[in-house]
């Protein structure tokens, strides 16, 4: 079997061939609107398979060419090519070396993912939920400078926190700008109001989209105590597909919520995993912050952890990983 990988930029993809034993073959390089990396592949002789770096937002239309073709491929994480490219005899950094690296980190692991024909409502819903995320990220930056500005020209005009999230305080500020002599500081100020309108209204929108996606891709998700909308579609952008994890330790190891072994001799011992997807483990930390909070179940398993010793973010740790296996479960039993 040949194994191509390819490194892609936005104007170029070098790919590489090696044999079964990670011996290069052949290399190529081409620019990305050619489309020529098909013709060269059907040059070689055997059976194909195409290793990619998992970079979608630049290889996606190389797959659907791919795909369309009937060729084989997977994806390499990126963390994957740095073993293979220190222990290359190769030196330094290229494409064709990064391409290389690729193909043999692809030949090294045997579980890759591939793309799968049902993912695409979770790509969509990622786009949806990472733009909400920039559109708050930039009411929160509006809001911030419009405080600003509203304490220069007055300080003693209060604004509660978390205030200018709401219309009807946003129209107070603006009934109160709009009694302000026109200077310069007022008339941005009064920019920022509509801004923050603007942006607050596109964000109820995508709150709505968002509930309704998630009620067609998992309804039983939202049943979760603790889990709304916004986090059920969280969790399901970075999942995607469940079929692609077979155990929910595999989802819990994607997620960062799986203690990693740090053993040695006799001394036996984990440790907490800083990696993994960390937008997937900041969804299940609010679910398990909430449910600390507010159901007594989850209460009750923390405040046994913490009378095993463990500190309250230790149990806070646990209790993710619980709910990894919880909803690998639910999204397991939910229909097709």
């Amino acid at each position: 079997m040949i194994v191509i990988g390819v490194d892609v930029h936005k104007q170029s993809l070098t790919a590489v061939a090696v044999d079964e034993a990670g011996r290069m073959l052949d290399e190529q390089t081409v620019a990305v609107a050619d489309g020529a990396l098909v013709a060269w592949a059907s040059t070689l002789c055997g059976e194909r398979l195409w290793a990619l770096e998992d970079c979608r937002q630049l290889t996606r239309t190389l797959e659907r060419e791919l795909l369309s073709v009937g060729e084989e491929l997977v994806r390499v994480p990126p963390k994957l090519m740095a073993p293979e490219r220190r222990a290359g005899r190769a030196r330094g950094k290229s494409d064709p070396i990064d391409a290389l690296a690729v193909a043999r980190a692809a030949l090294r692991e045997p579980s890759l993912s591939r793309p799968r024909e049902d993912e695409q409502p979770f790509r969509d819903l990622k786009l949806l939920v990472d733009h909400r995320d920039d559109l708050v990220d930039e009411r929160r930056r509006a809001q911030q400078r419009l405080r600003w500005h509203l304490h220069q020209l007055d300080p003693a005009f209060a604004v509660p926190a978390k205030s200018l999230d709401r219309p009807t305080h946003l129209d107070r500020v603006g009934r109160w700008l709009a009694r302000r002599p026109p200077e310069v500081q007022v008339r941005v100020a009064r920019d920022l109001v509509v801004r923050c309108r603007s942006l607050t209204r596109a964000i109820v929108e995508l709150d709505r989209e968002l509930q309704q996606c998630t009620a067609q891709l998992a309804p039983a998700l939202l049943e979760l105590p603790g889990c709304g909308a916004i986090t059920a579609a969280k969790l399901l952008a970075e999942i995607g597909p469940i079929g692609r994890f077979e155990t929910d330790a595999q989802l819990a190891r994607h997620g960062g919520v799986a203690p990693l072994e740090a053993s040695s001799g006799r001394v036996q011992r984990h440790r907490l995993d800083r990696g993994g997807n960390r937008q997937l483990n900041c969804a299940l930390y609010r679910i398990a912050i909430t449910q600390g909070r507010y159901y007594p179940e989850a209460r009750a398993y923390l405040e046994r952890k913490q009378a095993e010793g463990k500190s309250r973010r230790e149990a806070i740790r646990c209790l993710k990983r619980q709910l990894a296996r919880v909803v690998f479960n639910t999204l397991k039993r939910a229909p097709p």
